[in-house]
C-alpha cells in the first residue's frame, strides 16, 4: 500500500502560520547552507516533493498514544520485515538505506565482546537459522556460546534528538507518538541523521532528504499494523496503541519486564524490547 503523496502532511492542515514560518527559514536555511553543503548535497529536488504518508480526514491522533514491541527471543532473521519495509515505503533496495534493519549478536567462547553484524553486512545476515554457527562460514570453526537477532528502527523518542537540531522543522514529533519528517521543509543539512543515537536516520541520496522509520504512518492511521508487524512470521514485533490497555501493546508491556536502547541519552524511546542484553545498543 503506497502513501498518498498529494494529501497534506498530518498534523498540518490547520498550521498556517507556522507553516509560512518554516518555509521562510526552510528557504533561509538552504540558502545558508548551500556553499557549506554543496559538495556533500549537490543538487536537490523542488520542494513539496514528500514520501511522507497522511492520515484518513476522520483521523483523530489526539486519542491515541503509540507504541512498539520487540522481542528478540522470537526473531529469526528472516529479514522480511525488511524487505516489507522497503516494498511498502519506496525505500531504496541496497546496501545503503534502511528503515529497519536487524542485526545479529553472536557470542563466541573466550572473546570478551559479542561480534555485531548488521546493515553494514546484510549478506551476513541473508540466512534464516535458529543456530548461529549455521549460518555462513565466518562462524563454522568457532564455538558460539549464545547468538540472537535484535531488530532496530527508529524509536519514535518522546524527547527526540532530532526534532531539537532540525533548523527547519521538518522533523516534528506528531500528538499520536509519532516523529516524522516533512520532507517540503527538509533542507538535507543532515543535523537529525548526526542527532540520532540508534543510527536510525540515513541521507536520501536520491530526494536529497532526510529519510526513517514513519511506523508506516498511512498504515496506522487507518488502524492497520505497520508493514513490518504484518509479516512478521513468528510475532517479534508487536504494535499498538498504549492508551488501548488490550491493544497487544499494552499487553506486551503489562506482561514482560522491557528495555529501550541507550537510556542513558534522555530520548525516551517508545520502541520496547525484551531477550536483549546490556551489550545490544
Amino acid at each position: 500500500m503506497q502513501p498518498d503523496e498529494s494529501a497534506p502532511l498530518p498534523g498540518r492542515q490547520d498550521e498556517q502560520k507556522s507553516a509560512d514560518r518554516r518555509r521562510f527559514l526552510a528557504g533561509a536555511g538552504a540558502a545558508c547552507a548551500s556553499a557549506a553543503l554543496a559538495s556533500v548535497l549537490g543538487p536537490t529536488l523542488a520542494l513539496g516533493e514528500t514520501r511522507v504518508s497522511f492520515p484518513t480526514p476522520d483521523y483523530d491522533w489526539e486519542k491515541h498514544n503509540w507504541g512498539y514491541g520487540i522481542d528478540a527471543t522470537k526473531c529469526i532473521g528472516c529479514l522480511r520485515c525488511v524487505d516489507a519495509c522497503k516494498n511498502e515505503n519506496g525505500v531504496a533496495k541496497d546496501a545503503h538505506h534502511f528503515r529497519t534493519w536487524v542485526e545479529r549478536y553472536v557470542y563466541i567462547e573466550g572473546e570478551k565482546h559479542p561480534r555485531i553484524d548488521s546493515q553494514a553486512d546484510p549478506g551476513n545476515i541473508a540466512v534464516s537459522a535458529p543456530d548461529a554457527s549455521r549460518f555462513d562460514d565466518r562462524y563454522k570453526d568457532a564455538k558460539v556460546e549464545k547468538a540472537f537477532f535484535v531488530p532496530k528502527m527508529c524509536n519514535h523518542c518522546q524527547e527526540p534528538s532530532c526534532v531539537q537540531v532540525c533548523p527547519t522543522g521538518a522533523t516534528y514529533k506528531t500528538k499520536d507518538g509519532a516523529v516524522l519528517v516533512d520532507k517540503s521543509y527538509c533542507i538535507g543539512c543532515q543535523y537529525c541523521v548526526q542527532a540520532c543515537p540508534y543510527g536510525a536516520r540515513y541521507f536520501n541520496d536520491v530526494e536529497r532528504r532526510a529519510d526513517k522509520c514513519t511506523w508506516c504512518y498511512h498504515r496506522i492511521s487507518k488502524g492497520m499494523n505497520p508493514a513490518c508487524v504484518e509479516v512478521c512470521p513468528v510475532g517479534a514485533r508487536v504494535f499498538g496503541d498504549m492508551n488501548d490497555k488490550s491493544s497487544p501493546i499494552s499487553r506486551f508491556l503489562k506482561d514482560n519486564r522491557v528495555f529501550v536502547l541507550k537510556p542513558e541519552m534522555g530520548n525516551k524511546p517508545t520502541c520496547f524490547y525484551i531477550g536483549i542484553d546490556k551489550e545490544v545498543s
